[in-house]
């Protein structure tokens, strides 16, 4: 007996090619305007004396509730372990993760009443705005480089470039032997240097300024452009593979710059995130033991 699954509805096809962005027709952007809606609603609408700040009720509340917020977004780390479907789906909550902590722009400087000092209250705002923004770089980055490293790939994985770099290197090695000894040195040099050596800077840029490849490849282009062409001469050889190996080190820079480039904000969003738990606790505590 043959049992067929059901047809999944329209609706959850839908959900299921759709980015976390628009998760269930934009449901947590709603759900980030409308909390951003009210909460600018009551700031006008409420009248404080002698005027609005974190201390009075309406920040008692906005406070409260940015702090659980910024407490549950701190979550996705732990719910990215879980993997389940429907409502609180990754993508659901991915989704919400972004437009909520959006919506923490309003309610955090709402908040402050827009009173900053140099103060643990200010820090904590600061760091929660270096947080919100360090994670717009990362869903920017999300949305855009992944088709980048792809069409860079032009369906090749990491393993297969290195490999076809080394398969250069090792003919290179070979090519060069019969090359007058300066020749070779050029040639050494390109094998002996990290092509991808040169620090965080050089690979978030993927700009090499000492590359020893390109050096030698110039060098001996210089030689080869007006020398006639006498067949099999192992300069032109070691030309034409130096030319090779320069455009696939070109492609895998551009490999590790993109990956570079899409992990980089992590390093800024996740240290932050702890870094604005600590400050807010501080500025938790100041408030109810200090004021």
């Amino acid at each position: 007996m043959v049992t067929i699954a059901p047809r999944a509805s329209r609706r959850e096809r839908s959900a299921a090619h759709d980015s976390f962005l628009r998760y269930r027709d934009w449901r947590w952007a709603k759900v980030a305007g409308a909390l951003s809606g009210v909460a600018i609603l009551s700031y006008m609408i409420i009248d404080v004396q002698p005027r609005p700040n974190g201390g009075s009720a309406e920040g008692y509340v906005l406070g409260t509730i940015g702090a659980l917020l910024i407490l549950w977004l701190t979550l996705l780390g732990v719910r990215k372990r879980a993997m389940t479907r429907g409502r609180w789906s990754l993508k659901a909550w991915t989704s919400a993760h972004v437009w909520l902590g959006l919506s923490l722009i309003v309610i955090g400087t709402l908040h402050t009443g827009f009173q900053f000092g140099w103060n643990v209250h200010t820090l904590a705002y600061a760091l929660m705005m270096l947080v919100i923004l360090s994670g717009l770089w990362g869903v920017g980055a999300y949305g855009l480089l992944p088709k980048a490293l792809s069409d860079n790939r032009e369906s090749m994985t990491e393993t297969q470039m290195l490999e076809s770099l080394r398969s250069i290197d090792r003919q290179l090695h070979d090519a060069a032997q019969p090359l007058e000894q300066r020749h070779a040195d050029l040639v050494q040099a390109s094998l002996d240097q990290n092509p991808f050596g040169g620090g965080v800077w050089a690979r978030l840029s993927g700009r090499y300024p000492s590359c020893a490849t390109r050096a030698a490849q110039a060098e001996i282009r210089r030689e080869t452009a007006y020398k006639p062409n006498v067949g099999d001469d192992p300069l032109e050889r070691v030309d034409a593979l130096l030319t090779r190996k320069e455009a696939i080190l070109a492609r895998v820079r551009r490999h590790l710059r993109l990956k570079a480039l899409l992990e980089v904000w992590l390093y800024i969003h996740v240290p932050v995130t702890f870094a604005l738990i600590a400050a807010l606790s501080a500025h938790i505590v100041s408030v109810f033991f200090y004021w």
